[in-house]
């Protein structure tokens, strides 16, 4: 999930689990060919998209080593009839698939030869149904198509990063070529949005941020966080009014979403400093030093960028992504940890660079939502919807006018971190009625102009 608090980072490659046995392998193969059945197992992706149709020839000159070693050509065969028949054919490849059932036998192969973990697998079959059936509904006319390319390519990447696990650094920046992972982010969720009923709020503003970034200084966006598909919602929304915000935005993330699997690549198209949140910090009581020691590290990595000026960061002081309440079911923003703002404000300040800090509200919970409560284990099980989205910033908020009204300092780092998580509540009930209460553009308030500028 693309969720988090600033206290510091480390990056870690995703630890491929065990190779399943040969009985294991075939019961999965066998209960797959058997019309494809889902079981109800964990999978976690924080959800994005697909390069062009097939990509075949972009794609396979990126491929690793280990897998063209294994994709190569079969020995010559001699003239013989006998001799052709004992030639093995080259494993299949996601990217030659063409129909559902190619898709799933690629991915039964591989669990079958012991390259592909069963729980990863199984995550994967799950995926490309709960993708497939998202898509479906939007109505688009060439659903099927766009299913096919979209999750042919996913696929693929899950798998190549499977075979060669990448290492995530503290600050990452997206990978651009010679793969573009973060238009493969982008294709992936597009179909996933109706725009039609997706809103941005105070386009304004989000020109006059640009502006301030063009001029050197720097931007932090405090937010609410919902699904793992924050960062490609937000740069969707802002593509046609603002694309260098949505292609230079960087993402405060947790370190679930640069293990997991079926998250790391989607996580390697956008720029992350990467964190330990506070709701795992203690999940193993073992590593909360080595946590808080990455945690450190990455906050100087922040405190370096911006003193280098220009930058936008956008991160979630609740430390996760939104949960609807138990008893009402309505979701609302979560509560702001007050001494995450005051970090981040402090940062700001000691950067010797102007900065300006902006409340963000998201809304785009129906797209994925997470587990009713927060998990231990990597691997959650995913939903996934076609829903209407939206994005408002207001304005910046000058911690420096609290403080100056008050004597106390914690009083004014409470009171600051309650007006930044105020606005942002303020945002998401417009936007709620603009998505939920049908009220479209209507909505607007005299605080928040609704738009739909990619219309």
């Amino acid at each position: 999930m693309m969720l988090s608090i600033p206290s510091t980072a480390k990056l870690h490659s995703c630890s491929t689990a065990p190779r399943v046995s040969s009985s294991k392998s075939s019961y999965f193969v066998k209960s797959l060919a058997c019309g494809g059945a889902r079981s109800r197992t964990r999978s976690s992706c924080l959800l994005f998209c697909a390069s062009n149709p097939w990509g075949t020839a972009e794609v396979l000159d990126d491929r690793k080593s280990s897998l063209n070693s294994a994709a190569s050509t079969p020995e010559v065969a001699s003239s013989s009839a006998s001799d052709h028949h004992d030639v093995s054919p080259p494993p299949p490849s996601f990217l030659d698939a063409r129909t559902e059932q190619d898709l799933l036998l690629v991915i039964q192969k591989e669990a079958e030869a012991g390259r592909l973990p069963i729980n990863i697998a199984q995550g994967m079959t799950e995926l490309y149904h709960n993708y497939r059936d998202a898509v479906l509904r939007s109505g688009h006319p060439k659903a099927v198509e766009i299913v096919m390319s979209n999750m042919a390519m996913a696929l693929d990447r899950i798998f190549l990063d499977v075979q060669d696990p990448f290492q995530f650094s503290p600050h990452h920046n997206a990978i651009r070529e010679p793969f573009d992972y973060y238009t493969f982010g982008q294709k992936y969720i597009r179909p996933l949005v109706d725009f039609r009923n997706s809103f941005l709020g105070n386009n304004s503003i989000v020109n006059e941020i640009e502006k301030k970034l063009e001029q050197g200084e720097n931007v932090i966006l405090m937010s609410n966080h919902q699904t793992e598909a924050d960062p490609a919602v937000i740069a969707l929304l802002l593509e046609s009014t603002n694309s260098f915000i949505a292609e230079n935005l960087i993402y405060v993330a947790g370190d679930r979403v640069i293990t997991d699997p079926l998250c790391k690549p989607f996580s390697m198209g956008r720029n992350l400093l990467c964190v330990y949140s506070k709701k795992h910090m203690g999940d193993d009581p073992k590593l909360i030093d080595m946590k808080r020691r990455a945690n450190t590290k990455s906050l100087k990595e922040m405190a370096l960028l911006l003193r280098s000026g220009a930058k936008i960061i956008w991160i979630a002081p609740s430390g996760g992504r939104d949960r609807p309440d138990p008893v009402t079911k309505e979701w609302h923003p979560a509560p702001f940890d007050s001494s995450s703002v005051d970090n981040m404000r402090r940062l700001v300040e000691h950067a010797g660079i102007p900065g300006h800090i902006y409340p963000m509200a998201l809304m785009c919970h129906e797209l994925m939502p997470p587990p009713l409560e927060v998990e231990k284990e990597i691997g959650e099980r995913r939903e996934i919807s076609f829903h209407g989205v939206g994005v408002s910033v207001a304005p910046s908020i000058d911690y420096h006018k609290i403080y100056s009204s008050l004597e106390d300092p914690d009083e004014a780092k409470s009171t600051y971190s309650e007006l930044l998580y105020s606005s942002i509540s303020q945002q998401y009930d417009v936007l709620k009625s603009a998505i939920h209460g049908k009220q479209g553009l209507k909505a607007s308030s005299p605080t928040v102009l609704l738009t739909q500028p990619w219309l």
